[in-house]
C-alpha cells in the first residue's frame, strides 16, 4: 500500500495527496505534519518505514470540503486519490488514481467558493519587455487575454484578483516577489504560441483564432495554451465548455491602478476588510450571479459611452417602473445557475445542484414578465427562456428532494426508469412479499405455524416446526436445522432471494448510471443555461443599483464630449451611509479651470472631498446613477490617486519612496483627460524638501499633464500658485474655534483657508492637555517670532530690492567673513573659520 501511495506522490510532489482509505483520506509522511498543523487534526502514525513510524493523518471523505478549503485559502493544493476496482476480488490493496486535482484557481465546487466573488487563474509570460497574460474562471467559463507591458502587471493583478498564478520556470521578473497569490512555475515549452494557438484553435472547433481577434503576434496566446492545458490536467481531462475567447485592450475601460483601487476602497478597505466599501454598500443583489458582476463592473468602468447610457437608461426604466422590486423577488427563488451549469460541464454537479437548477429554470419563467418593455429588456427576456424540454427533464429524472450524495441514492426520480422502479419495489416490497408467500404455501401445505422470514444469517427461509415436517412437500430444500424446527428454501424463495440481496447494490449502479447518462444529456443545453445565467446576473445587477439610485437619491450623469467635469452637491456614497447630516459638495473643472488647491485642517474633510469626486466619475462611468443633485461629465481615460501611503518593508521602500513612486505613475502617465487625486504630497520628508517637491509637481499637472487635479495640501505657500496660472482656483474646508473647541464645517468653499487648527485636532485626537497647552504656547512664540523677524518668507516670492544702507563703520565681523571663500576650504578649516567668527561675534 505504501509503495503505490509513494508512487502516487512522486507525480504530485509539490501538493497534498489525499488518499482514500475506507471512509477517510489519508494523508503521511511530512503531508501529515503539514496538515496536522494547518487544518488542526491529529498527528499519528502508523507501521515503519526503514525503522522510523510512519506519520499519518487523516479526513473524514464525508466532510472532506471543509477540510480542502481550509487548505486552499493558505494557497495549497491537493491530489484526491480514489479506489478502484471491488476489495472483495482485488489480490493486495486496491487500486488507486488521482481522480482530481484541486488548486487555488481551478475550484469549482460551490463550499470552495465565494459566491459574490470570481475565482481566476492566471498564467503569463515575459518576452523583451512585453507581458502576455491570459486569466479564465472555472465557474463561470470566462476565458480571456490580453498584452500589456511590465509597468502595468501589479495594476493588471489588482484588477484580476487571481487565485493562482502560472508562469514559465525560470522566468525572472523582480515584480513576481511582490506577487500575493500562489504561483505555479510551468516547463517554458508550454507556453509555446504556435502549439497554444493550435491546441485553442481545435478546442473551440475553429480554423484560426482570427475570429476571437487574436493573432499569430499576440504574446499572451502562450499563457493561454498553457493555462487550457493546466486545467486539463487538474480535471482529469475534461475541459469545462468556455464562453469563448474574448481580447481586452486598455482602451475599453477607464484605467485604475493597484493604488487607486485600494485607495477609493471599491472592494476592499484598506485595512483588507470586506466593509464598508464601494461595493458592500451597492450590493443587494439576489443571487451570486449579479453580486459577481457588480463587483466586475466596478473594477471595470467603462471608456465608450454607448454601453454606460444603455446601462443608465435601463435603470432609468427600473425606477420609473418599479420593477427592480418584481426582479428581485423573481430572482429570489432562483440558484447560481452559471456555477451550476460549470459543474455540470466538468461532470462534478451533485443531486442538489440539479435540483437546484429545476428549480430556478421555473422560478425563471416568470422573470420575462417583471421586466420593463423596452429593447434591451427584450432581449434579455429572450436570454431567460431556455428550451422547456431542459426543465422537463430535469423534472422527470430528478426526485423533489434528492439526497445530497449520489453514493447514498434516493436521487433519480420514480418512473424515470423501469428498471430503477423494479428494483426499489424489490428493496420496499420484500415485506409484502414475504407475507404473501407465507399465506400461499399455508394454505396449500395446510401447515398452519408455517412462516416465511428473513435473518442476515441465513437469508431468506420457509420455518417449519419439528411437529409438521411430515407434511412438507418434496419441493422443499433443507436450509438450517435448528433445536425444534428446520429451516427450508424453495426455488420461488432462492430467486426472489437473489434479487432482494442484490437489489440495493443493483439499484445504486444503475442510478449511478442513470445520472451520469443525464449530465451527458444536459452538455448541449449549456450554452443556453449560460446566457440565460448572464442575463439574469444583469437583470439583477440593474435591478440592485434602481434599488440604490431610489434609497440613496442618486441622479443619471450627463455626458458629453467637452473637457468638463462638473458635480453640483456631491455626497461621498460611503461615508453618506455611515454619517448623519452629511454635507454635500460641488466641483467644477473645465478648460480654464484644471486644479483645485484644497486646503484646510486635519478631519476638515479633503480625503473624502477628493474621493468621493472620484468615486461619483467611477459609478458614472460603470453606468450607474451617482449621488449628486447633478454631474456633468466629459472624456475621462484615467483615475490616479496618491492618497496616504505606508512603508513597503518587504519591497524595501519607506514611506515617502512609495508616495514618490506613486507621484511619478501620475507624472509620467496622465492626461488632459485624467482626473488625479493628490493628497498632501511631500509631507514624507523635510519641510522646505517637501515645499519644494510638491510646488514642482503641481506645476507639472498645470504645464505638462494638463489633468483635473485635486490637490490637497498643508503648504499654504503653495496657494500663490492661483495667481500665477488661470487655471488654478483655491478651495478650502474651514472650520470653527471657540475657546479649546473645533467645529468641522466640512463645506468647500472658494479661496484659500486662513489657518490649520493642527494644534485643535490633537486636542481631539486625546494629547494630554498639557502637552496641547503646551504646543499653544510654543506655536504662538513661533507665529510672534516669524511676524517680527520674517523667519518663515515665502520660498517661492519673488525677490525684493531694498534701498542700499547708508555707509558704516568697518565691522571686524563682516570683514572676517568676506575673506572666506567656502569652495577653498577643507571641512576641518570649514569648522575652524566657524568657531574663528563665533569667537569674534562673542568679543564684540
Amino acid at each position: 500500500m505504501m509503495a503505490q501511495y509513494l508512487a502516487l506522490k512522486a507525480d504530485h510532489p509539490d501538493k497534498f495527496v489525499f488518499y482514500r482509505m475506507g471512509d477517510f483520506y489519508e494523508l503521511f509522511y511530512d503531508d501529515a505534519v503539514k496538515a496536522s498543523k494547518l487544518l488542526d487534526i491529529t498527528l499519528t502514525t502508523r507501521g515503519q518505514s526503514a525503522g522510523e513510524p510512519i506519520r499519518m493523518a487523516g479526513v473524514p471523505y464525508h466532510a472532506v470540503e471543509q477540510y480542502l478549503a481550509k487548505l486552499v485559502k493558505f494557497g495549497e493544493s491537493v491530489a484526491i486519490c480514489e479506489q478502484f476496482g471491488d476489495p472483495a476480488t482485488t489480490k493486495g490493496p486496491v487500486e488507486r488514481r488521482v481522480v482530481r486535482l484541486v488548486t487555488p484557481g481551478t475550484l469549482s465546487d460551490a463550499a470552495l467558493l465565494d459566491d459574490k466573488q470570481e475565482n481566476r487563474i492566471l498564467a503569463l509570460t515575459l518576452e523583451k519587455g512585453a507581458l502576455g497574460m491570459a486569466w479564465l474562471s472555472l465557474a463561470s467559463g470566462d476565458f480571456a487575454l490580453m498584452d500589456t507591458t511590465v509597468e502595468k502587471l501589479i495594476s493588471e493583478l489588482e484588477r484580476l484578483r487571481p487565485a493562482e498564478i502560472l508562469i514559465p520556470d525560470g522566468a525572472a521578473l523582480a515584480l513576481f516577489d511582490q506577487i500575493s497569490a500562489p504561483v505555479r512555475r510551468l516547463s517554458p515549452w508550454q507556453f509555446d504560441r504556435e502549439s497554444a494557438s493550435r491546441n485553442l484553435a481545435r478546442h473551440f472547433n475553429v480554423h484560426d483564432l482570427a475570429g476571437f481577434g487574436v493573432t499569430d503576434t499576440t504574446l499572451a496566446l502562450g499563457p493561454a495554451g498553457a493555462l487550457l492545458e493546466y486545467v486539463r490536467t487538474t480535471q482529469g481531462g475534461t475541459v469545462p465548455q468556455l464562453a469563448g475567447l474574448r481580447v481586452e485592450s486598455h482602451t475599453q475601460f477607464i484605467e485604475l491602478d493597484a493604488a487607486t483601487r485600494r485607495n477609493l476602497e471599491l472592494t476592499e478597505t484598506i485595512r483588507g476588510e470586506a466593509s464598508p466599501t464601494l461595493f458592500s454598500l451597492l450590493d443587494c443583489c439576489a443571487t451570486g450571479m449579479g453580486s459577481r458582476l457588480l463587483r466586475h463592473w466596478l473594477h471595470h468602468p467603462l471608456r465608450g459611452h454607448g454601453q454606460i447610457l444603455e446601462r443608465q437608461s435601463a435603470i432609468g426604466s427600473l425606477v420609473e417602473s418599479g420593477a427592480y422590486i418584481d426582479i428581485h423577488r423573481a430572482l429570489n427563488e432562483v440558484a447560481d445557475i452559471e456555477r451550476i451549469a460549470s459543474r455540470i460541464a466538468l461532470r462534478s454537479a451533485r443531486p442538489r445542484d440539479l435540483a437546484s437548477l429545476r428549480d430556478s429554470l421555473g422560478a425563471l419563467t416568470a422573470l420575462p414578465d417583471s421586466l420593463p418593455q423596452t429593447p434591451f429588456f427584450s432581449s434579455l427576456a429572450l436570454a431567460l427562456q431556455p428550451d422547456p424540454a431542459l426543465h422537463a427533464l430535469l423534472t422527470a429524472a430528478i426526485k423533489p428532494e434528492p439526497a445530497v450524495v449520489l453514493r447514498e441514492g434516493g436521487v433519480v426520480a420514480d418512473g424515470y426508469s423501469a428498471d430503477l422502479d423494479e428494483l426499489r419495489t424489490i428493496q420496499v416490497g420484500g415485506g409484502e412479499f414475504l407475507a404473501q408467500m407465507e399465506a400461499q404455501e399455508r394454505e396449500r401445505t395446510g401447515i398452519a405455524n408455517l412462516r416465511v422470514e428473513y435473518n442476515r444469517v441465513a437469508g431468506f427461509f420457509i420455518e417449519v416446526t419439528n411437529s409438521y415436517l411430515d407434511q412438507v412437500p418434496p419441493e422443499y430444500r433443507r436450509r438450517q436445522t435448528m433445536k425444534n424446527c428446520e429451516r427450508f428454501i424453495t426455488p420461488e424463495l432462492k430467486q426472489f432471494e437473489d434479487k432482494a440481496l442484490s437489489a440495493q447494490d443493483r439499484a445504486l449502479a444503475l442510478e449511478k448510471q442513470l445520472y451520469e447518462d443525464l449530465l451527458e444529456q444536459l452538455q448541449p443545453h449549456l450554452p443556453a443555461l449560460r446566457l440565460a445565467a448572464h442575463a439574469a446576473a444583469t437583470a439583477d445587477t440593474l435591478a440592485c443599483l434602481a434599488s440604490r439610485a431610489v434609497e440613496c437619491n442618486y441622479v443619471a450623469p450627463e455626458f458629453i464630449d467637452d473637457p468638463v467635469l462638473n458635480i453640483e452637491s456631491g455626497r461621498h456614497p460611503v461615508v453618506e451611509a455611515q454619517i448623519d447630516d452629511f454635507i454635500p459638495n460641488g466641483v467644477q473643472f473645465d478648460n480654464t479651470r484644471k486644479l483645485l488647491l484644497i486646503t484646510g485642517p486635519n478631519m476638515g474633510g479633503k480625503s473624502t472631498y477628493m474621493r468621493q469626486v472620484a468615486l461619483i466619475v467611477l459609478l458614472a462611468h460603470v453606468g450607474s446613477w451617482v449621488p449628486a443633485d447633478k454631474a456633468v461629465i466629459g472624456k475621462v481615460d484615467r483615475i490616479f490617486t496618491r492618497i496616504g501611503a505606508s512603508d513597503d518593508l518587504a519591497g524595501g521602500r519607506s514611506t515617502f519612496m512609495v508616495e514618490m513612486t506613486e507621484t511619478a505613475n501620475i507624472l509620467n502617465n496622465a492626461s488632459e483627460h485624467s482626473l488625479v487625486l493628490m493628497d498632501e504630497v511631500g509631507r514624507g520628508t523635510s519641510t522646505f524638501d517637501g515645499l519644494a517637491l510638491a510646488w514642482a509637481i503641481a506645476r507639472a499637472l498645470i504645464e505638462k499633464n494638463r489633468a483635473y487635479t485635486l490637490f490637497a495640501t498643508h503648504y499654504f505657500e503653495l496657494t500663490r500658485l492661483a495667481q500665477d496660472y488661470l487655471q488654478v482656483a483655491n478651495v478650502h474646508l474651514d472650520a470653527v474655534e471657540h475657546k479649546d473647541k473645533i467645529v468641522f464645517l466640512h463645506a468647500v468653499q472658494e479661496g484659500p483657508a486662513s489657518q490649520s487648527y493642527g494644534v485643535a485636532v490633537a486636542s481631539l485626537a486625546g494629547v494630554p492637555r498639557d502637552v496641547v497647552r503646551q504646543a499653544r504656547r510654543k506655536l504662538l512664540e513661533l507665529e510672534q517670532s516669524s511676524i517680527s523677524n520674517g523667519l518663515q518668507g515665502d520660498l517661492f516670492a519673488a525677490p525684493t530690492v531694498e534701498e542700499p544702507a547708508p555707509e558704516a563703520a568697518p565691522d571686524e565681523l563682516v570683514e572676517a567673513l568676506t575673506k572666506i571663500n567656502p569652495d577653498d576650504l577643507t571641512p576641518r578649516e570649514a569648522l575652524q573659520a566657524l568657531y574663528a567668527l563665533k569667537a569674534l561675534q562673542t568679543s564684540q
